[in-house]
């Protein structure tokens, strides 16, 4: 059970230092496409109805971590899917910056059960394809895949069976308005 409510509790408002970098290597806003939250929440129920409409319905969900967890999450409700699953791969490593090939950040999902079942892999953006191409070669080759993505490329090697929207200017997602905190204490470094 909650607390009592403080009667002289007033709404704190934090903002950033004056001199924060909010710009994150990014492009000027002019030059973003830029994704609001409202924006997303629309995106997700379009695809989800592309989904039913097309009388496909996934047994799993698989969200390609980061930026796809979002949209993972977001189908699993519409689509009132539960089993939901993720595979942490880096590819990106700044706006525009990648890795020569895509790789697994931790261990190996597990995804052998997922043999002969519907799959629908969720991520936010097929970009060059890589991290698509490397995301379905983890899966059992016999799994019915299809992948929907908020955004695709029109340069993407790994061309989705749903996309919301096409562009091929830099995308702001609403999860990463800021650059992320940074910690650095005693050896220990979130970057």
């Amino acid at each position: 059970l909650p607390g009592p409510a403080r009667p002289d509790a007033e709404p704190v408002v934090r903002e950033l230092p004056p001199d924060a970098d909010l710009t994150m290597g990014m492009p000027p806003e002019s030059e973003l496409e830029i994704l609001t939250y409202s924006d997303f929440g629309v995106g997700i129920r379009w695809l989800a109805q592309q989904v039913v409409d097309d009388d496909w319905i996934p047994d799993a969900i698989l969200g390609v971590v980061r930026g796809g967890l979002f949209v993972a999450a977001g189908l699993a409700y519409a689509l009132d899917i539960k089993d939901v699953r993720h595979v942490n791969v880096e590819f990106y490593t700044d706006a525009g910056e990648t890795l020569p090939e895509p790789i697994l950040i931790g261990d190996q999902p597990h995804l052998a059960d997922l043999v002969g079942m519907r799959v629908l892999v969720a991520d936010d953006v097929a970009d060059t394809g890589a991290t698509l191409h490397f995301v379905r070669n983890l899966l059992p080759p016999d799994a019915d895949v299809r992948v929907a993505v908020l955004y695709e490329k029109p340069h993407t090697t790994y061309a989705p069976e749903i996309a919301w929207r096409s562009t091929d200017r830099w995308i702001r997602f609403p999860w990463i308005q800021v650059p992320p905190v940074r910690v650095s204490e005693a050896g220990r470094s979130s970057v």
